[in-house]
C-alpha cells in the first residue's frame, strides 16, 4: 500500500467473516434482494437516546455541528460509552484536543478503563495522512478492530492540516473520500464533529463552509443548540435537532421543529464533581396537535427582546401585555424552540418566525 494515494485507494467492504474486500464499484450492482422484498433500509443502530432510540447509521456519513461549548464532543463521547458497553471497537480521530482530555472526560463520565485500553483506539495526527506509511497505518488499524463508530474530530482543522479550504465545495468532497468514508467503508457510523455560523439567522441548517458538507452525507447531520451551560457542579443542556436524515428513520423519533429541523432530544451533562459526571441522551416532550401554544405572546416576546435586547423574566412580563402564567408559558415555549435562551437575562436567539400550533 506505501506510496498509494487517496485517489488510488479502493473503498473498503467489511465481508464478514474474512478480511475486507476491495470493491469494484463500477461493476453493476445485484438487485435481487431489491427485486425479491428482501432488502431493508439502513437502521440507526449506533449509539442510542435513553429510551433505546438509535442515533446513527452504520457504514454511513454523519455531522454533528454545534457552536464552541455547545455539547458535541459531549453528544459524541456519550455515544462512545454506549458502543463500548456493547463490547464494540471506537476509532477517534482528533485533531482538535489531547488524549489527556478526550479520555480524562471518558473517565470522567465512568467509562471502564479495561475498555478504553483494549477497544478504544484514539488517534491524534499531527501529519497529512498522505499515502506512505501514515495511511498503511490508518487502513491496518480499520482491518484489525473493524469498529462500529469512527470520529472525526475538528473537520476545519483537519482540513486545514491536509492544505484544503472547508469552503470549497470540491475539497470538502476530497477530505470526505479521504477520512469519513474510508471509516464508512470498513462498517463504522462515521461521524464528523464541525462547528456552525456565529449568526444565528444565516446558520439554517449547515455547518461552517461548503454547503458539499450537508449535501454529502448518506447519514444524519445533527445541530446542537446550548440552552444551559456546562460546567463542574451544573447541568448543562444542549437542543439536538436533525438537520438532514437521508435514510428517512430517525425523524419518526423526532418532533416536528422550526425552520424545518426536526426535535431529537435534549444532551443532558449532570456534573457532580470535577472527578463525576453523567451524560445522557433524552428522549423531546411530546406534544399533541390539541395542545395550547400561545403563539401570539412568544412573537410579542421575540419583538420585545429583538427591540430592547437581553431582558429579566420580570422586565419581560412588564413589557409583554398578558397574563403573566401566559407569558412564562409562552417564554418557556420559546426556550424549547431554541428562540429565547434560557438563562438570565434572556437573549433572542433567532427570529420569531410564526411556528407552531397556537392561538393565531
Amino acid at each position: 500500500m506505501t506510496g498509494v494515494g487517496y485517489d488510488d485507494f479502493p473503498d473498503v467492504e467489511v465481508s464478514p467473516p474474512g478480511e475486507p474486500v476491495f470493491r469494484r464499484s463500477w461493476r453493476p450492482v445485484n438487485l435481487g434482494e431489491v427485486l425479491e422484498g428482501s432488502w431493508r433500509p439502513p437502521a440507526p443502530t449506533v449509539g442510542r437516546r435513553a429510551d433505546g432510540v438509535g442515533l446513527f447509521y452504520p457504514g454511513k456519513l454523519h455531522t454533528v455541528s454545534s457552536e464552541s461549548e455547545g455539547g458535541k464532543t459531549w453528544f459524541m463521547l456519550s455515544v462512545v460509552l454506549d458502543e463500548l458497553g456493547r463490547g464494540n471497537n471506537v476509532v477517534y480521530v482528533d485533531f482538535e484536543d489531547d488524549e489527556g482530555g478526550i479520555v480524562g472526560r471518558l473517565l470522567t463520565l465512568g467509562a471502564d478503563r479495561d475498555a478504553l485500553l483494549r477497544r478504544f483506539h484514539y488517534v491524534r495526527p499531527d501529519d497529512a495522512l498522505g499515502g506512505g506509511v501514515h495511511l498503511d497505518d490508518f487502513v491496518t488499524l480499520l482491518r484489525d478492530t473493524r469498529p462500529t463508530l469512527g470520529v472525526v474530530d475538528g473537520v476545519t482543522e483537519a482540513m486545514t492540516l491536509h492544505g484544503w479550504s472547508p469552503n470549497d465545495n470540491s475539497d470538502v468532497a476530497k477530505f470526505g473520500r479521504m477520512l469519513p468514508r474510508r471509516l464508512a467503508a470498513a462498517g463504522a457510523a462515521s461521524v464528523s464533529l464541525d462547528h456552525v455560523t456565529k449568526s444565528n439567522e444565516t446558520r439554517g441548517r449547515y455547518s461552517l463552509g461548503a454547503v458539499h458538507k450537508l449535501n454529502g452525507l448518506d447519514g444524519a447531520a445533527y445541530v446542537l443548540e446550548n440552552r444551559t451551560s456546562f460546567g463542574v457542579g451544573l447541568t448543562g443542556r444542549s437542543t439536538v435537532r436533525i438537520a438532514k436524515d437521508r435514510p428517512g428513520q430517525l425523524r419518526k423519533h423526532a418532533l416536528a421543529s422550526s425552520g424545518g429541523l426536526h426535535w431529537m432530544g435534549d444532551l443532558v451533562l449532570t456534573s457532580h464533581s470535577e472527578a463525576f459526571a453523567e451524560v445522557e441522551i433524552v428522549a423531546p416532550i411530546e406534544t399533541t396537535s390539541t395542545e395550547f401554544r400561545p403563539t401570539h405572546l412568544m412573537g410579542e416576546i421575540c419583538a420585545v427582546l429583538e427591540k430592547h435586547g437581553p431582558l429579566s423574566g420580570a422586565k419581560i412580563e412588564a413589557l409583554v401585555k398578558g397574563k403573566a402564567s401566559s407569558i412564562r408559558t409562552a417564554k418557556t415555549l420559546l426556550q424549547v424552540d431554541g428562540y429565547v435562551s434560557d438563562g438570565s437575562p434572556h437573549a433572542l436567539l433567532r427570529p420569531w418566525d410564526g411556528g407552531g400550533i397556537g392561538d393565531a
